[in-house]
C-alpha cells in the first residue's frame, strides 16, 4: 500500500513538468484531434454546473442562491453538486434546495465517500462522462451567479468552436475571514446583501483554470476529466489542491478562449479546507495569503 502510495506521488510530480513541456499529451494518450467542434449548436440549449463542497456549506449557500435568483429563461441548467454525508451542514442545505421546483433548474446532488470527494478529479470525471448538456462548466462553491450571468453565457457559446472557454473576467471579494458577516449569515442573507457588504476587484484570467473551466459536453463524454490520468482517479485522505486543470488543458490541447460571461463573482476566504485546522503550516498559509492579498490591494 505504502509502495503503490509512493508510485502515485511519483506520478503527479512527474506531470507537473511533463504538462509544461513541448511533449505533446498526444504522444501517451488519447486525445482530441482538434480543439475545434465539429458539430456547433447554434445556442446552447443545456449546460451543466459541476460543484465540490466538503465543509463550505457557508459558501455553497450563495452559490445556490444566486442560481435561484438567476435562473435562467430560455434553457435548461442541471447543478450537479457533489458532497460527503459526513457533512451534515452540506447536507442539510443540500435538502433544503433538492425539494425546490425552479423552472429550467435540475437538482443533481451526488454523495461521494469522503476520499473521493477530496479529489475533485473523480467527481468532475464522473460528471463528464455522464453529462447531457451542451455544454459543461466546472466550478466551485464559492463561485456566483449574477443577474447577466445567463444571458451573456448563452450568447457567449453561440456557434462557439472552441472545446475549451472560460470567463475572462471575473469580480472577486477581498480575502475574508471566517468571523466574516457574510461567511456566518448566509441562510439568513440574500445574494444581494451578501454583495453590498464586500468591496470587490475584477481579476481576469489567461486559461481554463480552477472554477472556470467551460467545455464542450461531447469533448466532456469521449475524454472526461483526466481519466486516463490514474494518479489523478486516486481517493485522497483529505482535500488538496488541483493540479488537474493544468493536466486536462494538456490532454486538451488547448488553455481555452477567453469570453465575455458578465456578473460572474468569487467569494474569496482565508480559511481554506484542504488545510488541518488550527496546524501550524495552516496558520502560515492563511498569513501568507493575506500579506498577499494587502499588496494586490494597494
Amino acid at each position: 500500500m505504502a509502495t503503490q502510495h509512493w508510485l502515485q506521488q511519483s506520478k503527479e510530480f512527474v506531470l507537473r513538468f511533463a504538462v509544461s513541456s513541448p511533449f505533446p499529451a498526444s504522444w501517451f494518450y488519447d486525445v482530441p484531434q482538434s480543439t475545434e467542434i465539429d458539430d456547433i449548436t447554434s445556442l446552447p440549449e443545456h449546460i451543466e454546473i459541476v460543484s465540490h463542497c466538503w465543509n463550505y456549506s457557508h459558501l455553497f449557500v450563495y452559490q445556490l442562491k444566486s442560481l435561484v435568483d438567476h435562473a435562467p429563461k430560455d434553457f435548461k441548467v442541471t447543478l450537479t453538486g457533489f458532497y460527503c454525508p459526513e457533512d451534515k451542514d452540506t447536507v442539510a442545505l443540500i435538502e433544503e434546495y433538492a425539494g425546490k421546483k425552479e423552472d429550467n433548474i435540475e437538482w443533481n446532488f451526488v454523495a461521494l465517500e469522503k476520499n473521493d470527494l477530496m479529489r475533485r478529479a473523480i467527481g468532475r470525471n464522473k460528471a463528464a462522462k455522464e453529462t447531457k448538456a451542451d455544454w459543461i462548466w466546472f466550478t466551485d462553491c464559492d463561485l456566483l451567479f449574477g443577474e447577466n450571468t445567463f444571458p451573456s453565457l448563452k450568447q457567449a457559446l453561440r456557434k462557439e468552436s472552441c472545446i475549451l472557454a472560460f470567463p475572462e473576467q471575473v469580480a472577486r471579494t477581498s480575502l475574508l475571514s471566517k468571523e466574516h458577516d457574510v461567511l456566518c449569515n448566509g441562510k439568513e442573507a440574500s445574494v444581494k446583501e451578501c454583495l453590498q457588504q464586500v468591496s470587490f476587484s475584477t481579476h481576469t484570467f489567461s486559461k481554463a483554470s480552477g472554477p472556470v473551466q467551460i467545455v464542450d459536453g461531447d469533448t466532456a463524454r469521449r475524454y472526461g476529466y483526466c481519466e486516463q490520468i490514474d494518479c489523478y482517479q486516486q481517493p485522497k485522505d483529505r482535500w488538496v489542491k488541483t493540479y488537474e486543470d493544468r493536466t486536462f488543458r494538456w490532454l486538451l490541447g488547448t488553455h481555452g478562449k477567453p469570453l465575455d460571461i458578465e456578473d460572474v463573482s468569487i467569494i474569496r476566504h482565508v480559511e481554506k479546507g484542504r488545510y488541518k485546522k488550527d496546524s501550524a503550516f495552516s496558520e502560515m498559509r492563511k498569513a501568507n495569503r493575506q500579506a498577499k492579498d494587502k499588496l494586490l490591494t494597494k
